[in-house]
């Protein structure tokens, strides 16, 4: 057989990783999206920009396109490149990660969408600045969590999945303050449900950025964290801070 009619070992490892970086691009490109979203969601709310989160809202289908590329991507490479275990552990990874971003997107987007009921009411206390730093403390954890994939740091992963609690605590915080606001005056009784919905979609946001710590943990040990991870949500209102997209 003539020299270079087939390809060599080093050949195909070396596709096999143009592949996996081209993957892990595109999940990059995604978080910064989502990061984006995150912020400019909680910044429409507290500036009461209508503006601004409609354009939240429309470029959640940036986010939502990427996603469906990973997807692709990733089971393309799974198909074509025959990867090893370790490498299938990346790859399975992407595929999680991926989907806890557009979750996370979705959320953004639900919170966007809010801001154009509650320009039409009057502000609750510094309700709008609170959701943003709430918001604030969730993108710097999704930023770190997007940060130690990169670098395959499990240390600042665990870090990340410990800080969920600190976004728990001001979620809690804030449930009670929403609680006291109802009570002391019930024509804020529909504006503090629309903010508790927002506050819990923060937390939610929160939840799936540990995921994706979680993942990195993962991708670095082959293993997933076996103690559970600490928990500060302790409210008892029924919802879960879903919306129907």
């Amino acid at each position: 057989m003539m020299e270079g009619k087939v390809p060599s070992e080093q050949h195909i490892l070396s596709a096999f990783d143009r592949d996996l970086e081209a993957v892990q691009a595109l999940i990059m490109k995604m978080g910064g999206l989502v990061e984006a979203a995150i912020i400019d969601a909680a910044t429409s709310l507290e500036m009461r920009d209508e503006e601004l989160a409609e354009r939240v809202r429309k470029e959640d289908r940036q986010i939502d396109e990427l996603e469906e590329l990973v997807n692709e991507e990733a089971a393309r490479v799974i198909a074509l490149r025959a990867p090893t275990a370790s490498d299938l552990r990346v790859l399975l990874s992407v595929l999680k990660i991926s989907t806890n971003l557009e979750r996370i997107g979705d959320y953004a987007k639900n919170l966007a969408k809010r801001t154009s009921v509650l320009v039409q009411m009057a502000p609750v206390g510094d309700s709008g600045g609170a959701l943003r730093r709430m918001a604030k403390a969730v993108a710097e954890m999704l930023k770190d969590a997007l940060d130690s994939y990169a670098t395959r740091d499990a240390e600042l992963a665990m870090d990340v999945r410990i800080r969920d609690r600190d976004v728990d605590q001001m979620y809690n915080a804030l449930f009670r303050e929403f609680l006291t606001h109802m009570m002391e005056d019930p024509r804020n009784i529909t504006a503090c449900m629309h903010l508790h919905f927002i506050a819990k979609n923060l937390e939610r946001m929160g939840d799936h950025v540990t995921s994706i710590a979680e993942q990195v943990i993962y991708v670095v040990t082959g293993h997933l964290p076996e103690e559970s991870r600490p928990k500060g949500d302790r409210t008892s209102l029924v919802t879960d801070g879903e919306e129907d997209e």
